[in-house]
């Protein structure tokens, strides 16, 4: 593989380049019809869509991409600053000097006496600061409402192993999940669907879920990311199977199952090929 060197320093440029976005923005605020009539309101469903831009950057691996989109985060961070500047409220020099603040206060032993021994430690002692820090009565309280429910359900356990509750071992983990897809599997076991409970299937899937997601927790395993993977090999595999057909000269709604494994064989041994072709890079 190429051998990555990494950049020299150059917090001149880096700052000289802060200043530069700071002064372009001022002057399209000024003089940019568009720029001069947003609000926090109006730019918050498009940084939703630049967050995620940047995170299918990052699930590519496509790093080019990554310094694109990390630039449209960059300026929409600054615009909610330069409007909140504009009410008197606070700059970005305020938002950055809080968030030093907040790191130094929440990494004691760094910049305090606290000892600690692995990155546990760190993570539990960030949560219970954070818990004082925002005076949240339960340690949950800072779980956004808005996430979505698979990271929801990644950072409950997070925040709950933090305050000292969560399981030992794996081993432990696994056996919850075996016994919240055997409670699912009774559940749904009726083959006659006037006989299942909806709810109650809904509900015990839920758990099934909830429990397979701390089990990825305990492997190293974002959930989320791992679901996206699969989202995405699914699509490329299925669009294989669309192309190549029509290639050949089937149409996808006359042909049988049998022939559509056979498309399906021939994508996913397509994609191993090129995996293993860009390890050997």
């Amino acid at each position: 593989m190429e051998t990555q060197h990494p950049l020299p320093n150059r917090r001149t440029e880096q700052l000289a380049a802060f200043g530069r976005l700071l002064d372009v923005l001022d002057r399209l605020r000024a003089e940019c019809p568009w720029d001069r009539k947003q609000t926090m309101q109006s730019l918050r469903h498009l940084t939703i869509e630049e967050t995620y831009e940047l995170s299918d950057a990052i699930l590519r691996d496509d790093l080019a991409d990554v310094k694109k989109e990390l630039g449209d985060v960059m300026l929409h961070l600054t615009f909610y600053a330069k409007i909140a500047s504009e009410t008197g409220h606070f700059d970005i020099a305020d938002v950055l000097d809080a968030q030093c603040e907040k790191l130094i206060f929440r990494h004691p032993h760094i910049y305090g006496d606290t000892t600690v021994n692995n990155e546990e430690d760190v993570k539990r002692n960030w949560e219970q600061l954070k818990l004082k820090e925002k005076g949240n009565s339960s340690v949950l309280g800072g779980v956004p409402t808005s996430l979505p429910a698979l990271v929801k359900a990644m950072r409950i356990q997070e925040k709950a192993r933090g305050a000292g509750f969560d399981w030992e071992k794996p081993e432990q983990v696994w056996e919850k999940v075996q016994e919240e897809l055997g409670e699912f599997g009774v559940e749904y076991a009726h083959t006659d669907p006037e006989q299942r409970n909806p709810e109650r299937a809904a509900a015990e899937f839920g758990d099934l879920l909830f429990s397979l997601v701390n089990f990825a927790r305990f492997a190293g395993i974002n959930p989320e990311e791992a679901l996206e993977r699969t989202n995405r090999k699914f699509i490329q595999r299925f669009q294989y199977l669309e192309t190549e057909s029509a290639r050949e000269g089937h149409r996808l709604a006359d042909l049988t199952l049998t022939q559509m494994d056979t498309y399906w064989e021939r994508a996913k041994k397509l994609n191993l090929n090129q995996q293993q072709n860009e390890e050997q890079k």
